[in-house]
């Protein structure tokens, strides 16, 4: 096999899997090492050579998937330690907000967050604000 042509350990292993997919379907429906006469003139050294180079490309691509979870899992946890960190300091400015507002601030503000609960009218708001009896 000529290595050189190909970047990766994934590349590496789906040719090695491509080559010798009789063989590695055939060990994976068999669950053990299963001997697979390619023609008649197949000796059992080829077979395990075969069997070797599956065995080889299997854990190539075991390897380079684990390495490439373990990368993903470390950017997630991160990605997660900057959420929480954003939420605490947001949490942190919101209740500084709600302790340095005045009630009618707190109320105008809770009836924009909800507008299809009524908020209680007063006498001077019962006109809606581009209407005017002039």
């Amino acid at each position: 096999m000529n290595t050189e042509l190909y970047q990766t350990p994934m590349e590496v292993a789906v040719y090695q899997l491509r080559n010798f997919s009789i063989s590695f379907f055939s060990s994976l429906l068999g669950g053990d090492v299963v001997s697979v006469k390619l023609d008649n003139s197949a000796s059992g050294a080829s077979v395990v050579a075969i069997d070797n180079k599956i065995e080889q490309a299997m854990d190539l691509v075991k390897n380079h998937l684990m390495y490439a979870v373990r990368e993903e899992v470390e950017i997630l946890k991160e990605q997660i330690r900057e959420l929480v960190e954003k939420n605490s300091q947001l949490e942190r400015e919101n209740t500084l907000l709600k302790t340095l507002a005045s009630p009618e601030q707190l109320e105008q503000f809770q009836s924009r967050l909800s507008p299809e609960e009524p908020a209680p009218e007063s006498p001077e708001g019962s006109e809606a604000p581009g209407d005017s009896s002039v």
